[in-house]
């Protein structure tokens, strides 16, 4: 019999796990007789209005139960992390192959992991599922997931993917939506490769099968100043090209279904420098966390009357990427003017991965604090965006931390939700 089981980290408290008797180090064997291997299962299995449980503890094998109430809100329970399933392409505009060595390990995974594509929206290529894991999928109803994939056409394909052991792409996508699993779809804009023509192919392919391929994003191509390809980046002229494509399709699409299906992710439209569409041709933003419609949230939310209880004498200071500098600007300006308040947001550019790189997701601590030493006095706070943070910890991308930053320059720091209501409530904490 294959191994099972997964261990339980921690127990909330007042939870249904509390109650039974559930502990942290307990292994979790098995829900109503089905075997759990990661936190899928967990979710899947446990939503019958009474559970039983298998557990091992010092050796032993435990059994318990628990009656599900109207409050239920899951079983209240962390699980040891799975081990991550590993991305044997070696794409051309792979980010991670553009980094530069002596950063922390983790930056150098390669995720392909279904599990983590329905958990958390990120994106596989699906050239590693087996029978059993697609099988697992529609089982238990793993929707949606998130699919890079760049072009329809399967040879050009393997050649940006660099792997000529692809499956078809189409008859991958063809399988989900049978069993009517909600996809949601990138296409990284290569110019030269997966442009023109062949972007045309793949937007009209991917949008045969709406409604449960639901969304389709075309996003440029990232190069860092560590890149050894021969990708070049896209320019103002290739945006304008691939908008004007992804336009018609809109129409048209919105005129067969009511939705426009395929998206521009925000940086086409600056890079060239056209306005953006209003937030209700967005649909539901879904690719938001895709950089597909950023932008028009804020600045629709940043657009409607701010309201300030009490105003905060304190200077404040934070800082953004390039390419969205102008629009937090503009929302600063307002603010000041309304309310006489002292905000500043400075641009910083992106020297360690390269000045093309212009969104404040990747922006470095070292590029933060350089930028940062003329500006900070010491007696104002010091906002910093959450999204050039890692994975909830209180980290840059090259380990600058908070607790560095608010050391060197003195003064009170704060990690804000990279929003206009985070901004506002810290605005009320702040007073």
């Amino acid at each position: 019999m294959a191994k099972h089981g997964v261990k339980i980290i921690s127990v909330q408290s007042d939870s249904l796990a509390e109650r039974i008797g559930l502990r942290p180090g307990d292994t979790l064997l098995s829900i109503n007789d089905h075997q759990i291997n990661d936190e899928i299962d967990v979710m899947f299995n446990s939503q019958e209005s009474e559970i039983y449980f298998t557990i091992k503890r010092n050796g032993r094998e435990i059994s318990c139960e628990g009656v599900v109430n109207d409050s239920y809100e899951g079983l209240g329970i962390e699980l040891q992390t799975f081990k991550i399933n590993k991305c044997r392409n070696r794409c051309l505009f792979c980010f991670v192959s553009q980094l530069p060595k002596g950063m922390r390990k983790t930056l150098y995974v390669r995720d392909e992991d279904y599990r983590m594509s329905f958990l958390y929206g990120n994106y596989l290529t699906l050239s590693n599922l087996s029978d059993d894991d697609k099988k697992r999928i529609t089982d238990q109803r793993m929707s949606p997931i998130y699919i890079s994939v760049h072009t329809t056409n399967n040879e050009l394909r393997s050649t940006l993917l660099k792997n000529k052991n692809l499956p078809d792409i189409m008859k991958e996508i063809r399988y989900f939506v049978k069993h009517k699993i909600k996809l949601h779809t990138q296409i990284v804009l290569c110019p030269g490769y997966n442009d023109g023509e062949e972007l045309k192919k793949s937007i009209k392919d991917l949008g045969r099968f709406y409604p449960y391929l639901a969304s389709i994003a075309v996003v440029p191509v990232g190069i860092t100043r560590y890149s050894k390809g021969k990708l070049k980046p896209v320019t103002k002229g290739d945006a304008l090209l691939a908008l004007d494509l992804i336009d018609a399709f809109r129409k048209r699409f919105f005129r067969k279904h009511g939705d426009a299906i395929v998206y521009a992710a925000d940086e086409l439209y600056l890079k060239a420098e056209v306005g953006f569409p209003s937030i209700k041709d967005y649909g539901d933003l879904s690719q938001i966390e895709n950089g597909v419609g950023l932008v028009p949230y804020f600045n629709h939310h940043a657009g409607k009357m701010i309201k300030l209880p009490h105003v905060p004498q304190r200077r404040i200071l934070t800082f953004t990427g390039v390419s969205f500098y102008p629009f937090l600007n503009n929302f600063f300006k307002r603010i000041n003017k309304k309310y006489e308040t002292n905000l500043k947001v400075i641009p910083v550019k992106n020297h360690f991965f390269g000045e093309s790189i212009t969104v404040t997701g990747l922006l470095t601590g070292r590029d933060v604090v350089r930028k940062l030493m003329d500006h900070v006095n010491g007696d104002e706070v010091l906002l910093i965006p959450d999204v050039v943070l890692r994975n909830g910890e209180d980290m840059f991308l090259d380990d600058i931390t908070v607790d560095f930053i608010a050391e060197t320059f003195n003064t009170d720091v704060r990690v804000i939700e990279s929003t206009v209501n985070g901004f506002i409530k810290m605005l009320r904490e702040i007073e």
